[in-house]
């Protein structure tokens, strides 16, 4: 009877890990093998461009990002800025590296994503490793030349990011 439960269990929690671990995304952005899924989060903001003088011309770079990630009960979970960094409530951080970079399959969306990440040791963020960005939409830049150098404009996005220790 023991055997047969702890059988069930780790069946239940292998299907589990797999369907949690299967996701939409193109190969290339797959974290490397041995990476343990963390958690899915959605984010919600913006993605900050300056203009800035490059040669001769005036056109616009991209800045920072600006986000609220939550999980999947809309709980706040992390907030996004500059570096890429990530950060939880718990003051533990994650700051990203980008890896691998795909288009989007939205007109518009920024591109998806694989990092590497360096994390605290503690907290909820403590031993991330890699960060996917993925299911972008919105978020892309301004086109053609700006006018006055040191402007901002931010562009509103959604995006799913996964984090794996």
């Amino acid at each position: 009877m023991m055997f047969t439960r702890s059988l069930f269990t780790f069946a239940a929690l292998a299907v589990f890990s797999v369907s949690a671990a299967a996701q939409d995304f193109p190969a290339d952005l797959a974290p490397p093998q041995g990476a343990t899924l963390l958690g899915k989060y959605a984010a919600s903001g913006v993605q900050i461009y300056v203009c800035r003088v490059k040669g001769t011309a005036r056109e616009w770079d991209f800045k920072a990002p600006e986000a609220e990630l939550t999980d999947a009960q809309g709980r706040p979970f992390a907030k996004h800025y500059g570096g890429p960094t990530w950060e939880a409530g718990d003051g533990s951080k994650a700051v990203g590296k980008a890896l691998v970079t795909e288009p989007a399959p939205k007109p518009g969306a920024i591109p998806w994503l694989l990092l590497s990440a360096n994390s605290s040791a503690s907290g909820v963020l403590g031993g991330v490793r890699f960060v996917q960005r993925i299911n972008t939409s919105g978020g892309a830049g301004p086109i053609g030349t700006c006018t006055t150098v040191g402007s901002e404009q931010r562009a509103g996005y959604t995006a799913d990011y996964i984090f794996y220790k």
